[in-house]
């Protein structure tokens, strides 16, 4: 018996090709001791370079006249960015944010739940809601509330149309903390509905017919399958609502609340230093918004376990992780 020595045919490609040849490597057609010398050079970028420098230059000049106008007048900053009046003020507007921020965004479920609703009456009340308090200005909405004494004197409880089991004053219940919640939570709300249906509405709709094709509640459905990807959809913009509102709280000024804007009025109103007291408002409203998106990223990282397997790095985790690959880069090395 003989055995053949010879390789087996290699089979034609589709186009007449004569096999796949050898497979292309990171040295096919090199020598590898050209490769070993070759240079590698970075790309240049001259005008990204120049555009960069010159935003630079834009910024240091600026911090520059921060730091040397006379008119920003620093010290009277200094003295009342931690005064107690100031401190009470931005209490007074953190319990306006969080007060309107609940009632907003559990009112705005209830009205979201009605526009996806298969009511038609529902529906269209929903729409109505959302239309009328996305179309009148905020200050107006609270000017109004804080005005309804004058429209209605009492309120009271009973039966439609027919006898009254009870009543009470207007002005005893609705002073102006209560007409100031009850504004931003109304105007809030109509937002926050739109807010969540479009998030629940971006949940894929073959997920809740998964669901219910193995028999799961729609109640647990909607609180395990569909509420966790919205959530996804609706914490940015909704983060963004709370942001606005926190902000927002300084129309309350036409009411007379002391919230941190108001107090700065009345401080310069009776100092003139009106530039320093805005910078105190300013540099606090920055760092109130600062530690809200801080708290967004957060938020936003836990709910995005269903879609990646883990999470994205935090800050932190990803400064640990530059500094510890800084001796490879210097070193010339693959990090």
């Amino acid at each position: 018996m003989t055995v053949s020595t010879q390789a087996p045919p290699v089979p034609a490609g589709p186009a007449g090709d004569q096999g796949p040849g050898p497979a292309p490597g990171p040295a096919a057609g090199l020598d590898p001791a050209e490769l070993d010398g070759l240079r590698t050079v970075r790309a240049r970028h001259p005008w990204r370079w120049a555009a960069g420098i010159a935003a630079l230059v834009v910024l240091v000049q600026f911090l520059h006249g921060l730091a040397t106008n006379p008119a920003w007048d620093w010290a009277t900053f200094r003295l009342y960015f931690t005064a107690d009046t100031i401190l009470q003020a931005i209490g007074r507007t953190l319990e306006l944010t969080a007060y309107g921020t609940v009632l907003g965004f559990a009112l705005g479920a209830v009205v979201a739940a009605m526009r996806l609703s298969r009511s038609a009456i529902l529906r269209t009340l929903a729409w109505a809601y959302v239309w009328v308090f996305r179309s009148i200005p905020l200050i107006v909405q609270l000017v109004f509330w804080f005005n309804l004494s004058y429209l209605y004197k009492r309120f009271g409880f009973g039966i439609p149309f027919g006898p009254t089991f009870g009543d009470f004053e207007t002005v005893g219940v609705l002073g102006a903390l209560g007409a100031a919640v009850l504004g931003l939570g109304l105007h809030q709300a109509a937002f926050a509905a739109e807010i969540i249906r479009g998030g629940v509405i971006a949940v894929d709709a073959g997920q809740r017919e998964a669901a219910a094709a193995l028999g799961i509640p729609r109640g647990r459905q909607a609180w395990r399958i569909v509420l966790p990807q919205a959530m996804r959809s609706i914490l940015p913009a909704a983060a963004n609502e709370v942001i606005s509102l926190l902000k927002g709280t300084s129309v309350v000024y036409v009411m007379a609340i002391g919230e941190l804007f108001y107090q700065a009025q009345v401080i310069y109103g009776r100092t003139g230093r009106v530039v320093p007291l805005l910078m105190v408002a300013t540099v606090w409203y920055v760092v109130l918004t600062t530690v809200l998106s801080i708290g967004q990223y957060y938020v936003e990282r836990y709910f995005s376990r269903g879609a990646r397997r883990t999470p994205p790095p935090t800050p932190l985790q990803r400064l640990r992780a530059f500094l510890r690959s800084l001796p490879t880069r210097t070193s010339g090395g693959t990090p």
